[in-house]
């Protein structure tokens, strides 16, 4: 039980921080605008989808989560 309770410390840091730097603004200009992510509007209603936009946090969050395991 002690590993589970350093594994939620550690995802809660993790989120604070990234919270932290998202609040701060860092990432407004490009987060969610990158090339293939997908926007539809039209009129007064819009939609939006940001597919490589999670693709890229996938694989820094499995490429953070992988370091830590070891």
């Amino acid at each position: 039980m002690p590993e589970f309770g350093k594994l939620l410390m550690l995802v809660g840091l993790l989120l604070a921080v990234a919270g932290a730097v998202l609040w701060s603004g860092f990432g407004a200009d490009w987060l969610g605008r990158l090339p293939g992510d997908i926007r539809i509007e039209r009129g007064n209603s819009a939609f939006y989808f940001p597919v490589v936009t999670c693709i890229i946090i996938s694989i820094v969050l499995t490429v953070i989560i992988s370091f830590f395991r070891r």
